[in-house]
């Protein structure tokens, strides 16, 4: 199984990004996707997540500005960020709870994280 996360770049403050991150592999299903991020010298701290029947739960940071959403058909997870400012640059990392179909017991898997720089 592999996530793989995209979107990341660098914006000015006040600019949007849209992050993806999809899951691939020997899947079966895919539960509860999650986006997390990392600023340097800080722990990773939950940003928003997102089940698959589409209920969404936001962190402080991301509420009235990031939007997730996904693609079930994809297995795939996006996150819209709006109205970004400096505290936001971060490592953003893609998380999923899955089945493969070995296994019916539901793991975590990460992605390999994707950059984030809001700077002027």
């Amino acid at each position: 199984v592999q996530l793989q996360a995209s979107g990341g770049g660098l914006v000015q403050p006040g600019g949007s990004l849209r992050l993806s991150c999809a899951a691939s592999g020997n899947i079966r299903s895919v539960y509860m996707m999650a986006w997390y991020r990392q600023a340097p010298t800080k722990q990773r701290v939950f940003v928003a997540s997102i089940t698959n029947g589409g209920s969404t739960n936001y962190g402080d940071s991301a509420k009235g500005r990031f939007t997730i959403s996904r693609d079930n058909a994809k297995n795939t997870v996006y996150m819209q960020m709006n109205s970004l400012k400096p505290e936001d640059t971060a490592v953003y990392y893609c998380k999923a709870a899955l089945t493969t179909v070995t296994t019916s017991r539901v793991y975590d898997y990460w992605g390999q994280g994707t950059q984030v720089t809001v700077s002027s």
